[in-house]
């Protein structure tokens, strides 16, 4: 069966809910404001994964939150308020990944002129850039990001990323992964030499959960 990754921007005035009643793999990051979900708090610049279905609440000054979800491909939005908005989607194909599978929600972070040297991941995912700008040279093509920008990297494509020269960049991401990764990095640098080379990019890591999509 065929699945993608899609990315959703959830604008939800001061105390106003969104039902997320189909249960599927997600990634929840407050972008701003402050949400609560299903009655626990998530400040902003927080993030959270889950797999059930959910009711997120925005705070007293509203919220604007990034959702990624994983599921058969679909035409409408999904559940969402009438400010939802479908930021981007890409494929995924779980047996092309592991028998075993992960979703894991992370942030990237860059020190001014900081770069991601060439590498690969083991999934695919979407990023949001979240602060800075950021340059990502991949399939032959090179694309700039601002706030807000988002991408799809399908994991065995090697990639290589520029971060601004004069502020930091950060951006915000969710993949699908080996569930063997549990705690461990996806990046696999494509150059032997670079793999002992001081990295100039950080992570944190919001939340990463076992999950089970159908692979027949």
């Amino acid at each position: 069966m065929p699945y993608e990754m899609r990315l959703f921007e959830d604008v939800l005035f001061g105390g106003e809910e969104i039902r997320l009643d189909e249960p599927a793999p997600r990634a929840l990051y407050v972008a701003a404001g402050s949400v609560s979900v299903d009655g626990d708090d998530v400040p902003l610049d927080e993030g959270i994964v889950l797999t059930g279905a959910a009711t997120v609440g925005a705070g007293g000054d509203g919220a604007t939150v990034w959702r990624w979800e994983v599921g058969p491909p679909a035409v409408e939005a999904g559940a969402g308020s009438q400010r939802t908005i479908l930021r981007l989607a890409g494929p995924i194909d779980p047996a092309a990944i592991a028998d075993e599978l992960l979703i894991r929600l992370d942030s990237v972070a860059f020190p001014p002129g900081g770069e991601a040297l060439l590498h690969t991941h083991q999934g695919p995912g979407i990023r949001c850039l979240r602060e800075g700008e950021i340059r990502i040279d991949t399939e032959g093509r090179s694309s700039s990001y601002g706030p807000g920008g988002a991408w799809f990297e399908s994991g065995p494509e090697p990639v290589f990323a520029q971060a601004s020269a004069t502020v930091p960049s950060r951006f915000i991401r969710t993949m699908v992964l080996p569930r063997s990764l549990l705690g461990a990095s996806s990046i696999r640098y494509v150059r032997d030499e670079d793999r002992d080379r001081p990295k100039s990019q950080t992570y944190r890591v919001y939340g990463e959960m076992p999950v089970r999509l159908d692979q027949g």
